[in-house]
Protein backbone atom coordinates (compact mmCIF):
# COMPACT_ATOMS: atom_id res chain seq x y z
CA UNK A 1 0.00 0.00 0.00
CA UNK A 2 1.33 3.57 -0.57
CA UNK A 3 2.90 5.25 1.89
CA UNK A 4 0.90 8.26 1.75
CA UNK A 5 -2.16 6.31 1.65
CA UNK A 6 -4.87 7.43 3.76
CA UNK A 7 -6.55 4.85 6.27
CA UNK A 8 -10.54 4.62 6.65
CA UNK A 9 -10.05 5.73 10.55
CA UNK A 10 -8.27 8.57 9.32
CA UNK A 11 -10.78 9.75 6.73
CA UNK A 12 -13.57 9.20 9.15
CA UNK A 13 -11.93 11.40 11.62
CA UNK A 14 -11.60 14.40 8.79
CA UNK A 15 -13.54 17.06 9.78
CA UNK A 16 -13.85 15.14 13.39
CA UNK A 17 -16.80 16.50 15.23
CA UNK A 18 -16.83 17.07 19.33
CA UNK A 19 -19.95 14.44 19.55
CA UNK A 20 -19.62 14.32 23.57
CA UNK A 21 -22.87 16.59 23.90
CA UNK A 22 -25.31 14.38 21.62
CA UNK A 23 -23.71 11.33 23.61
CA UNK A 24 -24.42 12.79 26.72
CA UNK A 25 -28.56 13.42 25.04
CA UNK A 26 -28.58 9.99 24.52
CA UNK A 27 -27.12 9.10 28.17
CA UNK A 28 -29.66 11.53 29.63
CA UNK A 29 -32.83 10.78 27.53
CA UNK A 30 -32.33 7.56 25.85
CA UNK A 31 -33.60 3.97 26.22
CA UNK A 32 -30.95 1.05 26.66
CA UNK A 33 -31.82 -1.77 24.85
CA UNK A 34 -30.25 -5.12 24.22
CA UNK A 35 -29.78 -6.72 21.07
CA UNK A 36 -29.21 -10.22 20.48
CA UNK A 37 -27.29 -11.52 17.70
CA UNK A 38 -29.22 -11.27 14.48
CA UNK A 39 -31.48 -8.61 15.82
CA UNK A 40 -33.07 -5.88 13.90
CA UNK A 41 -32.41 -2.52 14.55
CA UNK A 42 -34.37 -1.08 11.65
CA UNK A 43 -35.55 -2.95 8.85
CA UNK A 44 -34.78 -1.96 5.15
CA UNK A 45 -38.53 -0.31 3.93
CA UNK A 46 -39.69 -0.06 7.43
CA UNK A 47 -40.59 3.49 8.45
CA UNK A 48 -36.68 4.74 10.46
CA UNK A 49 -37.25 5.16 14.05
CA UNK A 50 -33.78 5.14 15.96
CA UNK A 51 -30.84 7.18 16.64
CA UNK A 52 -28.49 5.15 19.09
CA UNK A 53 -25.64 5.27 20.87
CA UNK A 54 -23.63 1.85 21.13
CA UNK A 55 -22.21 1.12 24.68
CA UNK A 56 -21.99 -2.14 23.46
CA UNK A 57 -21.06 -4.57 20.75
CA UNK A 58 -21.15 -3.66 16.65
CA UNK A 59 -24.03 -3.64 13.75
CA UNK A 60 -23.93 -4.01 10.12
CA UNK A 61 -25.76 -2.19 7.59
CA UNK A 62 -27.34 -4.27 4.88
CA UNK A 63 -29.08 -3.00 1.41
CA UNK A 64 -30.53 -5.71 -0.33
CA UNK A 65 -30.52 -5.52 -4.72
CA UNK A 66 -33.39 -4.18 -6.43
CA UNK A 67 -33.24 -6.92 -9.03
CA UNK A 68 -31.27 -9.86 -7.38
CA UNK A 69 -32.77 -9.39 -3.81
CA UNK A 70 -28.86 -9.97 -3.18
CA UNK A 71 -27.32 -8.44 0.44
CA UNK A 72 -24.57 -5.75 0.52
CA UNK A 73 -23.07 -4.55 3.59
CA UNK A 74 -22.43 -1.32 3.31
CA UNK A 75 -21.41 0.21 6.58
CA UNK A 76 -20.59 -0.74 10.42
CA UNK A 77 -21.22 1.10 13.81
CA UNK A 78 -19.15 0.21 17.04
CA UNK A 79 -19.05 0.39 20.31
CA UNK A 80 -18.48 4.06 20.80
CA UNK A 81 -20.46 5.28 17.97
CA UNK A 82 -23.71 6.29 16.69
CA UNK A 83 -25.78 3.96 14.70
CA UNK A 84 -29.29 5.18 12.85
CA UNK A 85 -30.09 5.69 9.30
CA UNK A 86 -29.52 9.61 9.28
CA UNK A 87 -31.58 11.37 7.95
CA UNK A 88 -34.68 9.17 7.58
CA UNK A 89 -35.28 8.44 10.75
CA UNK A 90 -35.82 12.25 12.14
CA UNK A 91 -38.89 12.21 9.64
CA UNK A 92 -39.81 8.54 10.23
CA UNK A 93 -39.23 8.04 6.14
CA UNK A 94 -38.45 4.71 5.05
CA UNK A 95 -35.33 3.48 5.81
CA UNK A 96 -32.52 2.67 3.20
CA UNK A 97 -31.09 0.00 4.96
CA UNK A 98 -31.63 -3.12 7.66
CA UNK A 99 -29.19 -2.69 10.73
CA UNK A 100 -28.27 -5.91 12.07
CA UNK A 101 -26.19 -6.60 15.38
CA UNK A 102 -23.28 -8.33 14.74
CA UNK A 103 -22.94 -9.61 18.18
CA UNK A 104 -24.83 -9.05 21.72
CA UNK A 105 -24.83 -4.92 21.39
CA UNK A 106 -26.27 -2.58 23.71
CA UNK A 107 -27.66 0.68 22.68
CA UNK A 108 -28.91 3.88 24.70
CA UNK A 109 -31.19 4.83 21.94
CA UNK A 110 -34.32 7.80 21.23
CA UNK A 111 -36.71 8.78 18.61
CA UNK A 112 -36.33 10.60 15.98
CA UNK A 113 -38.65 13.46 17.59
CA UNK A 114 -36.79 13.54 20.35
CA UNK A 115 -33.45 14.39 18.31
CA UNK A 116 -35.97 17.10 16.61
CA UNK A 117 -36.34 18.61 19.89
CA UNK A 118 -32.79 18.65 21.03
CA UNK A 119 -31.79 20.11 17.99
CA UNK A 120 -34.15 22.83 17.71
CA UNK A 121 -33.20 23.81 21.45
CA UNK A 122 -30.94 26.99 20.35
CA UNK A 123 -28.17 28.03 17.11
CA UNK A 124 -25.00 25.64 18.94
CA UNK A 125 -27.48 22.29 18.32
CA UNK A 126 -29.08 23.56 14.74
CA UNK A 127 -25.03 24.25 13.91
CA UNK A 128 -24.51 20.88 15.29
CA UNK A 129 -26.87 19.14 13.07
CA UNK A 130 -25.86 20.86 9.81
CA UNK A 131 -22.21 19.90 10.54
CA UNK A 132 -23.60 16.04 11.19
CA UNK A 133 -24.98 16.01 7.83
CA UNK A 134 -21.94 17.24 6.43
CA UNK A 135 -19.75 15.02 8.50
CA UNK A 136 -21.96 12.02 7.05
CA UNK A 137 -21.73 12.89 3.49
CA UNK A 138 -18.11 13.22 3.52
CA UNK A 139 -17.64 9.69 4.88
CA UNK A 140 -19.69 8.76 2.28
CA UNK A 141 -17.79 10.45 -0.07
CA UNK A 142 -14.61 8.82 1.08
CA UNK A 143 -16.14 5.35 0.77
CA UNK A 144 -17.28 5.80 -2.63
CA UNK A 145 -13.89 7.01 -3.96
CA UNK A 146 -12.29 4.37 -2.38
CA UNK A 147 -14.55 1.86 -4.03
CA UNK A 148 -13.29 3.45 -7.21
CA UNK A 149 -9.73 4.78 -6.37
CA UNK A 150 -8.18 1.63 -4.27
CA UNK A 151 -7.49 -1.77 -4.77
CA UNK A 152 -8.79 -4.26 -2.87
CA UNK A 153 -6.04 -5.45 -0.57
CA UNK A 154 -5.67 -1.72 0.70
CA UNK A 155 -9.64 -1.42 1.28
CA UNK A 156 -8.96 -4.67 2.66
CA UNK A 157 -6.16 -3.52 5.36
CA UNK A 158 -7.69 0.13 5.87
CA UNK A 159 -10.85 -2.31 7.47
CA UNK A 160 -8.50 -3.94 9.43
CA UNK A 161 -6.47 -1.24 10.78
CA UNK A 162 -10.04 0.23 11.70
CA UNK A 163 -11.56 -2.54 12.92
CA UNK A 164 -8.74 -5.34 14.13
CA UNK A 165 -10.99 -7.62 15.45
CA UNK A 166 -13.64 -7.38 12.80
CA UNK A 167 -12.73 -10.42 11.02
CA UNK A 168 -14.21 -12.48 13.73
CA UNK A 169 -17.40 -11.09 13.45
CA UNK A 170 -18.07 -11.08 9.99
CA UNK A 171 -17.60 -14.53 7.56
CA UNK A 172 -16.28 -14.32 4.25
CA UNK A 173 -19.39 -13.36 1.80
CA UNK A 174 -19.68 -10.42 4.25
CA UNK A 175 -16.44 -8.94 3.81
CA UNK A 176 -16.43 -9.70 0.23
CA UNK A 177 -19.55 -7.76 0.28
CA UNK A 178 -18.68 -4.61 2.12
CA UNK A 179 -14.92 -4.60 0.07
CA UNK A 180 -17.13 -4.95 -3.09
CA UNK A 181 -15.33 -8.18 -4.34
CA UNK A 182 -15.89 -11.68 -5.25
CA UNK A 183 -15.04 -13.90 -1.99
CA UNK A 184 -12.24 -15.59 -3.91
CA UNK A 185 -10.92 -12.47 -3.88
CA UNK A 186 -10.90 -12.08 -0.29
CA UNK A 187 -9.32 -15.59 -0.12
CA UNK A 188 -6.93 -14.75 -2.15
CA UNK A 189 -5.90 -11.31 -0.60
CA UNK A 190 -5.75 -13.33 3.09
CA UNK A 191 -3.42 -15.95 1.36
CA UNK A 192 -1.01 -13.39 0.15
CA UNK A 193 -1.07 -11.45 3.06
CA UNK A 194 -0.46 -14.45 5.26
CA UNK A 195 2.42 -16.14 2.82
CA UNK A 196 3.85 -13.27 1.23
CA UNK A 197 2.92 -12.29 -2.42
CA UNK A 198 3.99 -14.31 -4.93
Amino acid sequence: MPTNSTTIEQKFNNNRLDLQILREFCEREGEEIAYRKGDQLEREGDPARWFAFVTEGCSKYVKYGMSDDKAHITWFSFEGEFVCGYPTFLYGRPSQATIEAMVPSRVLRVTGLQLEQFFNQNMETMKLRAMIGEHILSQFRSRYLDLHCTTPRERYEMLLQRCPGIMEFLDLQDIASFLNVHPNTVSKIRRDITFGDR
